[in-house]
């Protein structure tokens, strides 16, 4: 009578393919996010983005802009629609200057200046002439703008660009008129007057970092 034996031999060791972590992942992910769409913006898309975002990343620009708001809306009617209207086009000619690669003497100075002076002129309630607050206005927006232009990225369309920082302008300084609205009330007036001060105490900072004091 005839037996099957049954002969076991040892399985290898399954082998198991490495795995990264998934905190290896997300880096590289993120890195060829980054690369596609560096690579998709380019020309107009890029412009547009670049200009908006350039007003809203620099707080020299943004208290500018925001206090021209406040200034109109407690001057009032013609002024509370004009210099907005006023800064974002005198603005785009400073772009054009600064793409075109013009200078302009002490540009950084006179910016960190409109912030002072703008904010100083909102908490101080100053009331000017309208032709003149126009011509302040229009001075510094001419700095402003020319800051823009000045850092037109390479890849960005030119025209693109400065529709998007002309938006972006405008935008901030609809954000001011709305805020400025508030000085009609004596507390939203002292309100106003305090963001006004405080416009203008960000533009001393800036004032000193521009002659190199501290940072």
């Amino acid at each position: 009578m005839t037996q099957n034996v049954r002969v076991t031999t040892p399985h290898a060791p399954a082998t198991r393919r490495p795995r990264l972590p998934r905190s290896a992942l997300l880096p590289g992910l993120l890195a060829m996010a980054e690369t596609a769409f560096a690579h998709e913006q380019q020309g107009v898309p890029a412009g547009l983005a670049s200009g908006f975002l350039h007003p809203l990343t620099g707080l020299d620009h943004l208290a500018a802009m925001v206090a021209v708001g406040l200034w109109g809306a407690q001057l009032g009617a013609p002024a509370i629609w004009i210099l907005p209207i006023t800064f974002p086009l005198v603005m785009a000619v400073g772009g054009v200057l600064g793409v075109l690669g013009i200078g302009l003497p002490i540009p950084e100075i006179v910016i960190a200046l409109s912030a002072l002076v703008l904010g100083g002129a909102v908490a101080a309630r100053l009331r000017l002439p309208f032709a003149i607050a126009a011509v302040v206005v229009g001075v510094f927006a001419i700095f402003h703008g020319h800051a823009h232009g000045a850092e037109l990225p390479k890849s960005a369309d030119p025209l693109a660009y400065g529709v998007g920082f002309v938006v972006a302008t405008g935008l901030l300084h609809l954000c001011g008129i709305s805020i400025g609205t508030l000085s009609r009330s004596p507390a939203g007036g002292r309100l106003i007057q305090g963001l006004g001060a405080s416009i203008a105490v960000l533009g001393c900072y800036f004032l000193m970092r521009s002659f190199g004091g501290p940072s």
